[in-house]
């Protein structure tokens, strides 16, 4: 980690906001130039290495190619394979799957009317696909799934033996259909120039947002430690840990918080025997157990009440002697 995190603390991730499969993520603060460094770096594995699922052939009853026309069916075959490309499939395991799709007599042809196996889940059923304008008419497909990464051109399935007689289809397999990501300023004490990086994130549902960035994230760190496989350290005076910046955080949060033992309102003697014993803040001050003040030089009975009876006032106590 930078450096400079020690001075400006550890960066947080946020959840801005969240919309079935959208959400919006904030990263801060972060070095100037990191905004980007991390941004353009996530925005690259989401769209094209996430594991996701297409139709990679499809094999309609009474239609050999993609310019032919079925009986009684209102699109074309190839109308109805780009729409097939927008049902959202779900799948759990790897590989390939064949499900299928019949529909007979007149009416909507739906995701909904797919036949899937348990494996397999249809994340939006309500999405037309066609129209049969024939009660007599029928339209019979198979569908040939699998779940994959990146993008598969359909000529690269010429010759797979698997797929003989069937229409081959160009498959882009990421559930992540759109990201974007902005840079702004921000800042940290006197430190005004870093970034902070917001991160929209959209999916077809087949893997949340919060997984894609997690996903993309590991994937990243695991080719980035094949540059340091025996995790040596160079210029380590110049890099931070997070051990060192949660101290910082903690130490600052610690100056933030103290409030000066004379608003209590002591006594000249109570407050004299606290200030000589190193307590100099109500913070101080409830950390203490009852052994602990007694000890201290000139700390008797009258000034122990008062110290109860101040912190009580306020809904403090002192901490329990174990």
């Amino acid at each position: 980690m930078h450096i400079i995190q020690e001075d400006i603390g550890a960066p947080k991730v946020q959840l801005i906001s969240s919309d079935n499969n959208s959400g919006v993520f904030c990263i801060e603060p972060l070095p100037h130039g990191y905004g980007m460094t991390l941004g353009n770096g996530l925005r690259r594995v989401m769209l094209s290495s996430l594991p996701g699922v297409a139709i990679v052939a499809v094999r309609f009853a009474g239609g050999l190619h993609e310019y032919s026309a079925i009986k009684g069916v209102k699109d074309s075959v190839l109308d109805i394979i780009l729409n097939l490309k927008n049902v959202n499939f779900k799948k759990h395991s790897k590989g390939r799957e064949i499900v299928f799709l019949e529909k007979q007599g007149s009416g909507e042809v739906k995701a909904a009317d797919i036949q899937t196996s348990s494996d397999v889940e249809i994340l939006n059923p309500d999405y037309c696909i066609t129209h049969i304008a024939d009660k007599n008419s029928s339209l019979k497909i198979e569908i040939v799934l699998e779940k994959n990464v990146g993008y598969s051109p359909a000529k690269e399935r010429i010759n797979d033996e698997d797929l003989v007689e069937f229409i081959h289809v160009d498959a882009l397999f990421s559930p992540v259909s759109k990201v974007r990501y902005d840079v702004q300023s921000t800042r940290v004490g006197e430190n005004t120039d870093l970034d902070k990086l917001i991160i929209s994130v959209e999916t077809n549902g087949a893997m949340t947002p919060d997984d894609s960035i997690k996903f993309s994230a590991n994937l990243l760190k695991e080719y980035f430690s094949l540059f340091d496989v025996k995790e040596e350290k160079v210029e380590a005076d110049f890099m931070s840990d997070f051990s060192k910046v949660d101290q910082a955080d903690e130490e600052e949060e610690e100056r933030e918080s103290y409030t000066p033992i004379e608003i209590l309102g002591f006594s000249p003697r109570t407050l004299n025997s606290l200030i000589n014993g190193d307590i100099g803040s109500t913070e101080q001050l409830v950390k203490c157990t009852p052994s602990k003040l007694q000890s201290l030089r000139g700390f008797g009975k009258k000034a122990m009440d008062e110290v109860i009876d101040a912190l009580s006032e306020r809904g403090l106590s002192l901490s329990v002697d174990e």
